[in-house]
């Protein structure tokens, strides 16, 4: 989608804090972070929400996970803990309507999140 922020931060046409970057995947940091680490990983194909999702996405999915736990691992906040949270639609918090996960980590995670 040419208008999408995120679709234009996996071209490259928006500069940003690339941490990780593959034929299907892209990571950065959070430009507003809400954890000492807050990095967002998404699909290079726009993908609006959860919703939008079909089986052929599976193995996408899978890999977004294991993309996480090894971000983790790198930033060092595997071991102590870390969060990867996927908000859906505008009432659970979704801003930009390109799935994305916040992988969260650094301090202490409350529960219930807000």
């Amino acid at each position: 989608m040419a208008d999408c922020i995120f679709c234009r931060i996996a071209r490259g046409e928006i500069p940003s804090e690339i941490v990780h970057q593959d034929d299907e995947l892209v990571a950065f940091r959070d430009v507003n972070p809400q954890a000492p680490t807050h990095i967002l990983i998404i699909p290079k194909e726009h993908i609006e929400s959860t919703l939008a999702l079909s089986e052929a996405h599976d193995r996408l999915v899978g890999r977004v996970h294991r993309l996480a736990a090894d971000l983790a691992r790198k930033e060092g906040i595997a071991e102590r803990g870390f969060r990867l949270v996927l908000n859906t639609n505008r009432e659970a918090g979704q801003s930009v309507f390109h799935l994305h996960f916040h992988l969260l980590g650094g301090r202490p995670m409350h529960w219930p999140p807000g």
